[in-house]
């Protein structure tokens, strides 16, 4: 059945049967499959609750909610078990008539009638989160770890490299968690299938005007590879969660054997020929990258000469010097299609355009025995990066709360002058005022013969000034400027540290090719 992916039109609100994410904290982030709740059946169907640390929230306040809402924990009516109930008031007992008293020590009162209100399950001011659409971004902070993962500043950068873009197929090999397979979904994504478009439309295209559209428009995939079976099944299920379906093909299968030809379709009587991928770019976040890439040719022949090389099939050949052996250990529960017989390889790469490839190894030595193989098969271009990414938080260091001493003698000599500045101005302005009314500086006596209205208009006269001086301080010292300006780098870093090897392998120019372009542009021989 067709459903538009989240990761790609979550739409304005969030909707049942859909992927949510709520957002707890910067580093806290809570995946949710939101279910088809019936908040109007009268059934006593329990309506399903998820509990954090900020609180708890039904499912039914988070259907059909804005994205970006902050949703407010609610208190949900739950009577608790005997044996807890005894436990909790065990040591402290509350009156009858006091089920309503508000508790400021922040212990939790509640006694054995909790649960049995009907007014339970309304909003507290226990917490909150917020509600946010599903992005490959927040998706990395937020999946299950199988593996250790791809993170955002390394994917985005191999993406870029590999100049992925709309309709691209991209090869990945060593799913994994699926961190990077998300990300490549959302890069090559330029509409559904075809099939998939019919089922949207109600099937009302004739199979002239399906193929005609065919013909017309190119569909991004994403053929996704793992060797380790559970995994696969888990990634299988998420994709199919997530609306991905017709986007990414994931495969249970060894590719240092398999190679990465995709497998046909069971029907009977069908052509039992393995289907290229006729993928642009290649990401291969593999252990020993080098054994799968006697696969990554465009022709047979040049397969079976990557084949017999010793270097590009024994896990435990040496490299080009001979002074590092490197040990690769190969699965063994895999699924694989044979590729003994020339005559049934197919190349899983495009003839018509360059393929753009990634390694992801975290030992120089891995680097180095790819390097090598990437030579002995004609790829041009190799390189290395290491990625390094820190996010600095830049702060202003103060000492004794919000007022900062002075960093220097000049500074605390300038602030000095301008406190007797601002002291002076006041005083002055003063003075003037009370020439201009008449009245000098000795003012009018009381009863008892003392200057009354002078000590009142002094101390007036000191509140006012120490006001103003402070509204000076504020408006020329401004708080975001007191202080020593320090930075520090995040305790916990979200990457790894690998490297990452890049090549290019030029697209295969025949004499075919060359006598197709000289008509087209009917150059002279």
């Amino acid at each position: 059945m067709f459903k538009t992916s989240p990761f790609l039109d979550p739409g304005t609100h969030s909707a049942p049967n859909s992927l949510a994410l709520l957002y707890l904290r910067r580093d806290l982030l809570q995946p949710l499959l939101l279910p088809s709740v019936d908040t109007s059946s009268t059934s006593e169907a329990v309506d399903p609750v998820i509990n954090t640390r900020f609180g708890s929230y039904p499912y039914s306040t988070l259907v059909n909610q804005p994205w970006g809402t902050q949703i407010s924990a609610t208190a949900i009516s739950k009577k608790p078990s005997k044996s807890s109930t005894a436990n909790k008031n065990k040591n402290k007992k509350r009156k009858r008539g006091d089920a309503d008293a508000p508790n400021s020590g922040g212990e939790d009162n509640r006694g054995d009638n909790y649960g049995d209100d009907d007014d339970a399950g309304h909003e507290t001011v226990a917490g909150f989160a917020h509600l946010l659409p599903p992005t490959p971004e927040l998706w990395t902070l937020a999946l299950p770890h199988r593996t250790q993962v791809v993170y955002t500043p390394d994917y985005s950068y191999i993406l870029q490299r590999l100049r992925v873009r709309p309709g691209d197929v991209i090869i990945e090999a060593g799913a994994g968690s699926g961190s990077f397979t998300h990300a490549a979904a959302r890069a090559v994504f330029s509409g559904y299938p075809a099939s998939v478009e019919v089922v949207q439309n109600g099937g009302a295209e004739d199979d002239g005007e399906r193929k005609k559209k065919k013909r017309k428009r190119k569909y991004g995939r994403v053929c996704s590879f793992e060797y380790h079976s559970d995994r696969a099944k888990q990634l299988s299920s998420e994709i199919a969660e997530h609306g991905l379906e017709g986007i990414v093909t994931v495969t249970h299968r060894d590719v240092y054997s398999g190679g990465f030809s995709l497998e046909p379709s069971n029907e009977e009587g069908g052509d039992k020929t393995p289907i290229s991928p006729n993928a642009n770019a290649v990401f291969l976040d593999l252990p020993a990258p080098w054994l799968a890439l006697k696969h990554l040719t465009r022709t047979a022949r040049a397969h079976d000469r990557a084949a017999r090389n010793p270097r590009l099939s024994n896990p435990s050949a040496p490299t080009v010097d001979g002074s590092i052996t490197i040990i690769a250990s190969t699965p063994s529960n895999s699924t694989s299609i044979s590729t003994s017989s020339d005559s049934r390889f197919v190349s899983p790469l495009n003839r018509l355009t360059s393929t753009h490839l990634c390694t992801f190894s975290p030992c120089i030595e891995q680097v180095t025995a790819t390097v090598s193989a990437l030579h002995s098969l004609g790829w041009r271009d190799i390189d290395m990066v290491e990625i390094q990414h820190k996010q600095i938080e830049v702060r202003r260091e103060r000492i004794g709360g919000d007022e900062g001493g002075p960093a220097t003698v000049e500074e605390a000599v300038a602030r000095l002058k301008e406190v007797e500045g601002r002291w002076k101005e006041f005083h002055d302005e003063r003075v003037a005022e009370r020439m201009k009314g008449g009245r000098g500086p000795r003012g009018p006596k009381g009863k008892d013969g003392r200057k009354v209205e002078v000590e009142e208009d002094l101390k007036d006269e000191n509140g006012k000034a120490q006001e103003t001086m402070n509204a000076g301080r504020a408006k020329v010292s401004k708080a975001w400027e007191e202080g020593r300006l320090v930075h520090r780098t995040e305790p916990e870093l979200k990457t790894h540290t690998s490297y990452l090897v890049f090549a290019v392998l030029p697209r295969e120019w025949t004499a075919e090719d060359e006598e197709k372009a000289r008509r087209k542009w009917n150059s002279k021989k």
